[in-house]
């Protein structure tokens, strides 16, 4: 595999992006490991060496509740990189995309806000599996910022109930066994629909129903393309299949 796209590659994926009209951008952690967040699934990947707490052992237990936000909060814990991480030329890249109007959505699996910080507005991009930033109530939906909430559990692992409710605070990301969110769902659904090209960057496409959403455009009439360092199984779909460093590659294609 060389590290660069092919003048024809290029060419290619210039020409499918310039007659496109309503562009959906899919992404997952391939995108922000050039930011220095770790994946999930990877080799090295988080899950390799934290095994993820279930929603219902989160709810049903403080003392897991209290591990949850140990970790959180924990300077060896890996996502705390998200903190400080800064968009990379990738998310630059599709944040141009977006001023042109050229993409009318950006689908993340990632919960690192990276394209918000890349300029793309919230209402553009829809955050299948919530956000690492803040942290909501379970039962009202109250919002959190996270600094008091770390303040207040390093003095004495205080864990977080709402002011408003007293439910449960948890950071605004969806765990394993926690319902997909409905909104976001359907709003990738018709967006996927609407779109006449579907670009999935840097995510594996196994996680499903999320990894459906290529398909579904594919079989509605939409031009395919996966940027991606491994193969997936969806690649025989594709109308270009590109499997190279996502940053660069990104931008040669928008420039």
């Amino acid at each position: 595999m060389t590290s660069k796209m092919s003048l024809e590659e290029s060419d290619y994926f210039k020409s499918l992006i310039g007659s496109a009209q309503r562009i959906v951008v899919f992404t997952g952690a391939g995108i922000s490991t050039e930011s220095g967040i770790p994946d999930f699934r990877g080799p090295n990947g988080v899950w390799k060496t934290a095994q993820p707490i279930d929603f219902s052992d989160f709810v049903a237990s403080e003392e897991t509740r209290k591990e949850s936000w140990r970790r959180k909060f924990s300077g060896a814990n890996p996502l705390g990189r998200m903190d400080n991480a800064a968009p990379n030329a990738g998310h630059l890249a599709i944040a141009k995309l977006v001023a042109l109007d050229k993409v009318t959505h950006v689908i993340t699996q990632n919960v690192d806000g990276l394209h918000q910080k890349s300029g793309i507005p919230d209402n553009k991009v829809i955050e299948l599996h919530g956000n690492a930033n803040y942290a909501t109530c379970l039962d009202c939906g109250e919002h959190y910022e996270l600094e008091p909430i770390r303040q207040s559990f390093s003095l004495n692992e205080a864990i977080p109930y709402c002011e408003t409710c007293n439910g449960i605070v948890k950071t605004a990301t969806i765990s394993f066994g926690q319902s997909m969110p409905i909104d976001e769902m359907q709003r990738a659904q018709a967006a996927t629909l609407a779109c006449d090209m579907f670009i999935a960057i840097g995510s594996s496409l196994v996680v499903y129903p999320a990894a459906g959403f290529p398909r579904i455009a594919k079989q509605n009439g939409a031009d395919l393309v996966i940027i991606n360092n491994e193969v997936t199984d969806l690649d025989p779909l594709c109308d270009l299949v590109l499997h190279y460093p996502i940053g660069e590659t990104l931008t040669a294609a928008v420039l």
